[in-house]
């Protein structure tokens, strides 16, 4: 059983957003000074998708795993800002089959080597403000920008994303690219031990979400 795995947290497979008719251009917002004007739209877990994606030298593995629960706060018809909470003991892999080694990889993820699970339940993203974002050949109008917390330490992040508002439900959908180091995740990375050679794992994991929340 070979020891290798990327974390996950929070991207597989991309999941992809409600396309909105006819949305609004994105204002720059900033979440500490829209938030008493703001009200809050309740993320649905059952209806948001959140994929990881972990490359090695020698492959990749990819998974999903669950949001718990969260707020989008919208003024008028923007998204101003957010908190998202996921449950990390949702952790899952979706791309091997074989159940002990699945259950083996799974639990070296969950172990200190990785996440530390049993000690960090969850994990937290909060957007601290989004600019307009024009011409993203994905289709992304908007860069987000917020604090995630992985292991109890909190780093800035930025990311391009898909948001919108329509008929009482905010939807946001994109990719996040996240250095696993900066959250004391050093487990086989090269940056680390150099010496490693090909069984080294990226430092960079991806998050592919699809938030939906409603009114």
């Amino acid at each position: 059983m070979k020891k290798m795995i990327l974390p996950a947290l929070l991207a597989a497979s991309l999941f992809a957003a409600p396309v909105f008719a006819q949305q609004p251009a994105v204002k720059k917002t900033n979440a500490g000074t829209e938030k008493a004007a703001s009200v809050a739209y309740a993320v649905q877990p059952q209806l948001s998708t959140l994929g990881w994606v972990g490359k090695k030298v020698t492959g990749q593995h990819n998974g999903n795993i669950q949001f718990k629960d969260g707020n989008v706060l919208v003024r008028g018809n923007q998204i101003v800002g957010g908190t998202f909470v996921v449950d990390m003991n949702s952790l899952k892999v979706e791309d091997i089959k074989e159940q002990e080694y699945n259950g083996k990889l799974v639990g070296h993820l969950r172990s200190e080597d990785f996440f530390s699970i049993d000690k960090n339940p969850t994990s937290t993203f909060k957007i601290t403000s989004l600019a307009p974002l024009k011409g993203d050949a994905n289709g992304n109008n908007a860069t987000v920008n917020g604090e995630l917390t992985i292991k109890g330490i909190t780093k800035p992040i930025s990311f391009p994303a898909k948001v919108g508002v329509k008929n009482g439900v905010a939807s946001a959908s994109g990719t996040a690219t996240i250095d696993r180091t900066k959250y004391d995740i050093k487990y086989g990375s090269k940056s680390f031990f150099e010496s490693i050679g090909d069984k080294a794992i990226m430092d960079e994991f991806t998050m592919s979400f699809n938030v939906i929340a409603k009114k």
